[in-house]
């Protein structure tokens, strides 16, 4: 995964040293023609899972923004960032070269505007809708993003995201 020039400056003077970062997660959905409900994922290129659109927040950037810009950048999709779904901390994560982050993440319902969905930044290699029963595998934390985008509730919740 791409990584944003102001982290790699302050790894320059940290090191591998946990490192607290914000994180901004895109939950796009759309309508079938039938009308249902349909949701955007990534298939990340590392990895190969599939995922909800993700991204450090940029310093100085809105959370709603990175959502937004995250959505046009991995995807190639336009989106209206509608509200915040949920906001957590996650675990610390490990990166294979020592680097260790954590994030407070915002997640964010979002409704496609336009675009078809693609890799656009080579972050991923696929990019499509699903139906809420058809969702692709994904690991946990994603699926548990999925899992409160999908019930939309109307208070944004806060906390460990709840289990899938």
């Amino acid at each position: 995964m791409a990584t944003p020039d102001f982290i790699l400056e302050l790894r320059k003077h940290i090191g591998t040293t946990p490192l607290w970062l914000s994180g901004s997660t895109a939950g796009i959905h759309r309508f079938a023609a039938d009308g249902t409900p349909e949701w955007l994922l990534v298939r990340r290129a590392d990895t190969g899972a599939w995922s909800v659109v993700t991204g450090i927040i940029d310093p100085g950037e809105h959370p709603a923004e990175a959502a937004a810009r995250e959505a046009v950048e991995e995807a190639g999709v336009v989106v209206e960032v509608e509200r915040l779904v949920w906001q957590d901390v996650t675990a610390m994560v490990t990166y294979d070269n020592g680097d260790q982050t954590q994030y407070i993440n915002h997640t964010f319902r979002c409704r496609w505007v336009s675009g078809e969905p693609h890799p656009a930044d080579g972050e991923n290699t696929e990019a499509a809708f699903f139906r809420a029963d058809a969702l692709p595998p994904m690991e946990e934390q994603h699926a548990r993003a999925m899992g409160v985008l999908i019930a939309d509730a109307p208070e944004c919740g806060l906390g460990p995201l709840p289990p899938a």
